[in-house]
Parts: C-alpha cells; sequence; structure tokens
C-alpha cells in the first residue's frame, strides 16, 4: 500500500505544481519564511548550545544534584531531566531531538530515551501564547488554563506509559554504554567541539526546514481541492501542519467552543509535519511508535480535559 501511495502523492503535488503555481509558489514561500524567520533564529542557538552542554556532560552535571527527585516524578535520569526540562521550554522538536542526542552519546538507555519520547516533545510556551491563545483563542481564556490542560494531560499521559507499558521506573536501568561515556578531556579542542555543534544545527535545522517546506505545498493542495470550512476540515489541516491549521482555524467562523476544543486537540497533538520532524531526527536504534502512540493518548485527554472545561466555564 504504501509503495502506491507515496508515488502517487508526489505525482498529485508536482500536478498541484503545473496546474496551479501561483498558489504552489505561495505555499512553498510561506513555509520558507516560517522556517528562515521563525525557526532559524529561534532554535538554532539553543541546538548549538544544548549540543556543547551534551557532549562536555555538563548537562547531566547540572540536574545530578536533584537526580532522585527526577526519578521519583518521572523515573528519569538526570540526562533525562534535561530533554524533559528543554523540550519544555524550546517546543517541537527540541525535546524529542535532545533526548535521541542524550542517547546517541551514551547518557541514558535506549529504554529511557523510548520512554522520554512519550513525553518531552511539546509546543513552545512561546507558541502557545502566541498562535493558540492569542491568534486562535484572542485571549478568551486565561494562559494558565490553558497551559494547564496541556500540562496536566501530558503529565496523565506519561504516568500511563510509566506504569502500564513500562511498568515501572525506567531510570534504576543504567545505561547500555556506561563503561563507554565520554570525559570532556577526550572530545578534543574547543573548535572542534564549536563546529560539530554547529553543523548539528544546521543539518538538523535544514531537515526541518525541507519538512515545513513540503507540508506546506500539501497544505495548500488539500485547501485547494478540498472543502475545509467545517471543523473536520480544520482538524484535518491541522493533523498534517500545526501552525497552517490555527491560522486557518482563527480565520474561520466557527463558534468559539468549537475552534478551542480543535486548536487544543491540534496542540497536543503536534501534526503529521512534527511526526515527520520527530523521526528524522531520531537515532536509527530509536522507534517512534512509542511518540505515536503517546501523541494519540495526549489527544485523546487533552480534549477530556478541554470538554470538561467547557461545562464548567
Amino acid at each position: 500500500m504504501k509503495r502506491i501511495l507515496f508515488p502517487t502523492g508526489i505525482i498529485l503535488l508536482l500536478f498541484f505544481f503545473v496546474c496551479c503555481p501561483t498558489e504552489a509558489l505561495s505555499a512553498s514561500k510561506e513555509g520558507l519564511n516560517l522556517w528562515l524567520n521563525t525557526l532559524l533564529p529561534t532554535l538554532l542557538p539553543f541546538i548549538i548550545l544544548t549540543g556543547i552542554l551534551i557532549r562536555t556532560n555538563t548537562a547531566e552535571k547540572i540536574f545530578a544534584p536533584l537526580e532522585h527527585l527526577w526519578n521519583i516524578l518521572f523515573g528519569i535520569t538526570a540526562p533525562g531531566a534535561y530533554a524533559l526540562t528543554l523540550g519544555l521550554l524550546c517546543g517541537y522538536p527540541m525535546g524529542a531531538k535532545i533526548t535521541s542526542d542524550m542517547y546517541t552519546h551514551n547518557r541514558i538507555s535506549k529504554r529511557e530515551a523510548e520512554y522520554l519520547l512519550t513525553f518531552t516533545n511539546h509546543a513552545s510556551p512561546v507558541f502557545i501564547r502566541t498562535y493558540l491563545i492569542h491568534l486562535c483563542l484572542k485571549d478568551s481564556i486565561r494562559t494558565g488554563t490553558v497551559y494547564g490542560i496541556l500540562l496536566l494531560s501530558s503529565f496523565l499521559t506519561m504516568l500511563l506509559f510509566r506504569f502500564l507499558v513500562w511498568k515501572g521506573v525506567t531510570a534504576t536501568q543504567k545505561t547500555d554504554f556506561e563503561n563507554q561515556k565520554t570525559e570532556p578531556s577526550a572530545i578534543g579542542s574547543i573548535g572542534t567541539l564549536l563546529d560539530a555543534s554547529i553543523m548539528n544545527g544546521f543539518e538538523t535545522l535544514t531537515r526541518m526546514g525541507g519538512h515545513i517546506l513540503l507540508f506546506s505545498v500539501v497544505s495548500a493542495f488539500i485547501r485547494h481541492f478540498l472543502k475545509t470550512e467545517s471543523a473536520a476540515g480544520y482538524l484535518i489541516l491541522g493533523t498534517l501542519e500545526l501552525t497552517t491549521g490555527l491560522h486557518f482555524l482563527a480565520l474561520s467562523g466557527l463558534p468559539f467552543k468549537i475552534r478551542y476544543l480543535c486548536s487544543m486537540c491540534m496542540t497536543a497533538f503536534g501534526g503529521i509535519c512534527i511526526l515527520a520532524q520527530t523521526k528524522s531526527l531520531l537515532h536509527q536504534n530509536l522507534s517512534v511508535t512509542p511518540y505515536i502512540f503517546a501523541k494519540c493518548l495526549n489527544t485523546a485527554i487533552t480534549a477530556l480535559l478541554s470538554l470538561i472545561f467547557i461545562q464548567v466555564i
């Protein structure tokens, strides 16, 4: 089935470029503009700096004093806590990227890495405040309420995976490569360290840019050939690419409660574009399956909590 659907999709997109060059070009420019003016200046410094901290083992040392607390609350090690914290602050797909880097540099085990993927990849606070609360919800719901629902749903997702899927704490299991950890003195010169981190940052952002560009065109294709002026249509757009979905949902004339439910679910899921970015950034030994199941569960919990909130207000 994949061998048929994928080439068919590519042919349809090429057909779209030939038949509707203006729309296709406009969509390409929108995707490129998002990448160049938002993601590149925002994420590149974080990727470079976090790469240096991981390679020098500094990140692990920063979070080590509270490792026992991380173990109790989340069942993770100090390096895992670093991935969790940066994932919450930096947004998609930094949580998955740092988790993969921690595994690549032998700071965490494969088991902990795949467990972390279930709750470290989130929309950033800036994105939630700007796109979700201000643009889509028109500041009609308090920021703390929106953050609270999204964080609570992620925490509940973590608990379900921790105790039902992984059957308890994962942090007590040492990494498979514990005796191979690289000491800071063995990494090389500062120049070599900087070069490696910078090249890693540009490679990561280039991959992300390609995905954003492609999915922007796919979204334009769907808007052109399918009627999306309904809650289901906007959910399709948001499931495909989060920013596009929220943008057109904000311009729709749908009732506020429908926009609220749709936008919360879109943000919790992240979109297939983010999924593709996440998959491309993961170490080849890590499976993306736990992430997919976790995002679906997280979306369902977010929808339930949002419905409860609607009934209260």
